[in-house]
């Protein structure tokens, strides 16, 4: 007989098991959404409806512009994450970091959304280039990452790196949609209002 603090052979222990469920239903949550989004993206008949901010040149510019202001407000939530997991020796936290933490977190994704509306809706998951292709495959990653984060955070007892890495993940997707846009649009048209 085991006690209750062994664990069974060839098994894992209860607290193991549930730490580990704990982390799959969020894991699988948000590779479902990636997976809708991309399946949606790919059998939706791209309509070529474009979205217009007065004040813009045109469509382009509202997402180069909007997807760039996304990144600054994600490069404060890095730069806050850091500080909040005392990652950088000597700098402590002051008392309204959480806040600006979350708060930058929203403004980034909120910002995103009329830019993924767009992409899905006028222009589908595409895969002409090897740039549009992995910007196809990091729009879905962001999504699934943050849908996973969100549900990370309301979790307790999990492991502490789990939320750092789910939030790096998003960080990473959101960075590399960036790249594969944004920067791309900048470097290759020019900055244009």
């Amino acid at each position: 007989m085991t006690s209750a603090s062994e664990t069974p052979r060839g098994g894992a222990s209860p607290t193991t098991s549930r730490a580990l469920a704990a982390i799959l239903v969020p894991v699988a949550v948000g590779c479902a959404v990636a997976v809708a989004l991309g399946v949606y993206g790919r059998l939706h008949e791209p309509t070529g409806f474009a979205i217009n901010v007065a004040g813009f040149s045109g469509t382009l510019s509202v997402k180069t512009w909007l997807a760039t202001a996304a990144f600054v407000f994600a490069m404060v939530q890095l730069g806050s994450a850091l500080v909040m997991f005392g990652r950088i020796p000597g700098v402590a936290g002051p008392s309204w970091l959480g806040g600006l933490h979350r708060w930058s977190g929203r403004i980034a994704v909120l910002l995103t959304v009329p830019v993924v509306v767009h992409c899905l809706y006028a222009l589908g998951f595409q895969y002409g280039s090897p740039r549009v292709l992995a910007h196809s495959l990091l729009g879905c990653l962001f999504y699934g990452a943050f849908v996973t984060k969100m549900l990370v955070l309301i979790r307790r007892g999990l492991p502490g790196w789990v939320l750092p890495a789910v939030g790096g993940l998003v960080f990473a997707g959101l960075t590399g949609l960036w790249l594969t846009s944004a920067l791309w649009v900048f470097t290759t048209v020019g900055v244009v209002l």
